[in-house]
């Protein structure tokens, strides 16, 4: 069995993993630093949108800040958690073809 305090903070995990805009940066994230402003450009949201997610990012150690000059260049902190996530697409992808695991 699983402790209830894990379980909680899986949850959490989780909850953040399931809005899109976090994906993406996760992903853009991977190799290259980036500031907000590149972020939001790239990803066609608000900066307040980005700076508001990589807050909650950062909260669950996922993404780290180092500040050069006036600005906070963002990069992945915990590579492990793209697995996570593309274990869950290729689950995604079996569901979306209909086809078993394996097939």
């Amino acid at each position: 069995m699983i402790d209830e305090e894990h379980l909680k903070e899986m949850n959490k995990v989780m909850k953040l993993l399931s809005n899109p805009v976090r994906v993406q940066m996760l992903y853009m994230l991977e190799n290259k630093s980036m500031s907000v402003n590149e972020l939001s450009e790239k990803l066609s949201v608000e900066q307040s949108v980005v700076s508001h997610n990589l807050a909650l990012l950062r909260e669950y150690q996922l993404v780290m800040a180092e500040r050069q000059g006036k600005y906070n260049y963002y990069q992945l902190n915990d590579p492990h958690i793209l697995d996570v996530i593309n274990e869950t697409l290729e689950h995604v992808d079996h569901v979306i073809r209909g086809k078993l695991h394996g097939e």
